[in-house]
Formats: C-alpha cells, structure tokens, sequence
C-alpha cells in the first residue's frame, strides 16, 4: 500500500503547476525548432523565431511563457493500491492557489461564468479521476488558456460523415479560428463516446507527447491526414500565413452508439504546457 501524505502531494503539486507555466517541455521546444528548419514563408519564420526565443526568456528569468497562465486542469489515475487520508480535490486545489499566489502567475477563474467575480487564487481546478490497477498515483497537469480554449469545437456528426467529414469539420475549425488561438497549434481530437466523452479524451489528447503515436492504425491514419491538411491551409503562426499551422495532431478514439459519430476538437496554443508526476 502506498501512503502518500497530504502535505508532500500539495508541494510536489505546487511545483509542477508553477514549472508548466515558465519551461515548455522539450519535445516542444525541439518540434517548434524542427518546423522553423522547415518553413518556406520568411515572415511565418521570424514568428517561430520570436516563440522560440520567448521560452528561453520564460525558462532562463522564471516567468510565464504567457500572460494567460489558465484554468488549472488535471487528469489523474489513482492506482488501486494507494491510500489517502484526505481529500484528493481539496489538496489538489490548494497546491493550484499556492502555485498561482506564490508564483505570481495571473488568477483568471471567475466564480460564477455570469457575476464574474474573480476567486483570487486561480481555484477551483478542473480535475478528472480514474482509478487504475496499480501502487501509483499519476498527476498530469495542463494550464489551459481561453484564447485557445475558446476557439474550440465539438460537432455531433452522422456516421455517413465518417473519415471525410471529421477531416472537413477539423480543417473548418482550424481556418475559423484563424490566428486568435496563436497558432501553430496542437491539436487534440476526439471521436466517439457521447458529447462529454468526445470533450474530455480531446482535452487528454492534448497531453500526450508530441512524437508519440496513437496506438490504433484507423487513428494514426487520422492524425497524419489531419497533420498534412491543417497545414496545408496557410493559417501559418499567429494567422498570417505559412507552412506551419499546427505542431501536431493527436486523436484519441472511443466506442460510440450505432448512431452517432462525436467529434470534439480541443486547440491548444504553441505553448503547449503540460507537466507531469508520479507518487
């Protein structure tokens, strides 16, 4: 049985939580590099070069890679065989208002989506759990930010849509939303389940590394069709055209009714912080 203590959950949470906002992951770093080497447009290469050089700014000064520090989101897998003494929620919370307090990074939850009135410390956190076999607890952590957020779509598409149609409703998003969520983007896709379900696997996608693959081939095939056809529609960095629209595609997939064919797409900016820990 693996006892973990309150107190070193909320630190180690803490830390991870101010680390997404200031050191973009390398695979990132190395896949913004990559497209620069890639790009044909001179002004879309001057923009990567500027995202580029914002991170090592953010990473080397300790502050924000962007003014948005976002709604703290969590996905967490609560291993059989671990024991707590206290409310995962609440601590998880807490570790979200140290962080954001401490770390000077800017509180953007409101209350209430209609009084709009602040909380002050960044909480509450939206958190999704799942219990695992296992002796761990896994803590993935994304701070999401709206413009990218808000650019986001889900469509309750016919069967008949099928491969074409998702293409199309993906490329359609992408070109609607033009450069208001600061692109290039990662992608998160997700397809099948019921409305929420399609929501929520779109927003994990978003959280897998950015050189993995999706394990099914009909999935892997989606992610490569989408990756050539967003980028082939001159959205380009910050909107003003180029090769590089998007970074990567990632499609998570799951069983739907004989009926519907879900399709949520979560954007997320070139800033694609995420941060993980294992107790």
């Amino acid at each position: 049985m693996n006892v973990i203590a309150r107190d070193r959950l909320v630190a180690e949470v803490a830390r991870i939580v101010e680390e997404a906002n200031i050191d973009l992951d390398g695979k990132a770093v190395a896949c913004l590099k990559a497209s620069l080497l890639k790009e044909r447009n001179e002004l879309a290469k001057g923009i990567l070069e500027e995202i580029v050089l914002n991170q090592e700014i953010a990473r080397n000064e300790r502050i924000p890679i962007c003014q948005d520090t976002g709604v703290a989101v969590f996905f967490v897998e609560l291993g059989n065989d671990v024991k707590l003494e206290f409310d995962l929620e609440a601590a998880l919370n807490e570790a979200v208002a140290i962080a954001y307090t401490d770390g000077f990074l800017r509180k953007s939850m409101v209350r209430h989506p209609l009084d709009r009135v602040n909380t002050k410390d960044n909480t509450p956190a939206v958190i999704h759990v799942k219990t695992v076999m296992g002796s761990a607890l896994r803590i993935r952590f994304a701070p999401k930010g709206a413009g990218s957020e808000n650019m986001s779509k889900i469509a309750m598409l016919t069967p008949a849509d099928g491969f074409a149609g998702i293409v199309k409703f993906v490329v359609d998003t992408v070109k609607a939303a033009g450069g208001r969520p600061c692109p290039p983007i990662v992608l998160g896709i997700g397809i099948g389940g019921t409305f929420e379900k399609a929501a929520v696997i779109a927003k994990e996608a978003l959280l897998r590394e950015l050189d993995d693959e999706a394990i099914l081939p009909r999935d892997r095939e989606l992610e490569e069709a989408l990756y050539q056809a967003v980028n082939a529609t001159n959205v380009g960095p910050m909107g003003l055209s180029g090769d590089t629209t998007c970074l990567a595609v990632k499609v998570n997939s799951y069983p739907c009714h004989i009926a519907s064919l879900p399709v949520a797409v979560n954007i997320q900016c070139h800033a694609a912080r995420h941060k993980e820990l294992i107790l």
